[in-house]
């Protein structure tokens, strides 16, 4: 079936990885490497993160009760220091191949966010705020975890993304990081593909779309 639209997640695709930011701060405070990756694995679907993604709990609330999670795997962190994290930097070579699938395409987002920071892309840095701002402004539809009530990898969010975009998920491509996010798209009938690094996601949505997204 012709691909009519190209649906992108927003951190660690358009953006630098939170995870990235999450290796540091473990890094510069003497703490294993993806302990807090760790945290966010256990009870994925109601742990304090996924609770805070649904707006479920407030900024307060994710702060002490995410501190009680990292502090029965070993080591007490404050949910404040987590969320101080988000909000990468823009990857320029993905957001001008979404300003060319915007183009020749319906374009939407799918991102899993938290009522913190600065709209969609959750900045808390003003100094990132005008780029993020400039990749949202190129999306046909954006559905926010924080505003609609469900997240990732709920089959719902994917429908209601198709919908408003007004294809079948057999017409839509997803591109997002973590592979748990990709298997209710492809389930549905949606081509996926899973983002490391840059240059070689493009290179699978090249090949699906049948052009290039580069000069």
């Amino acid at each position: 079936m012709t691909i009519r639209a190209v649906i992108w997640d927003f951190g660690g695709v358009l953006t630098s990885s939170p995870f990235e930011a999450f290796n540091r701060y473990e890094a510069a405070n003497n703490i294993t490497l993806d302990f807090i990756r760790g945290v966010n694995a256990v009870n994925p679907d109601s742990n304090a993160w996924a609770q805070f993604e649904r707006s479920e709990v407030t900024l307060d609330q994710f702060d002490a009760l995410f501190a009680d999670e990292s502090a029965a795997r070993g080591r007490r962190i404050p949910g404040r220091e987590v969320i101080a994290l988000l909000g990468g930097d823009v990857r320029p070579m993905m957001a001008e191949a979404l300003r060319r699938c915007a183009a020749r395409y319906r374009v939407g987002c799918i991102t899993n966010n938290v009522p913190a920071g600065k709209g969609p892309g959750m900045v808390l840095d003003n100094a990132r705020a005008q780029a993020v701002r400039d990749v949202m402004a190129m999306f046909h539809h954006i559905i926010e975890s924080k505003r609609a009530g469900i997240r990732k990898p709920d089959p719902r969010i994917y429908q209601m993304s198709c919908e408003a975009l007004g294809v079948l998920p057999a017409e839509a491509v997803y591109l997002d990081d973590l592979g748990v996010n990709l298997k209710p798209a492809r389930d549905l009938g949606m081509r996926t593909i899973k983002v490391g690094a840059p240059e070689k996601a493009l290179a699978e949505l090249e090949t699906i779309l049948g052009h290039s997204l580069r000069d």
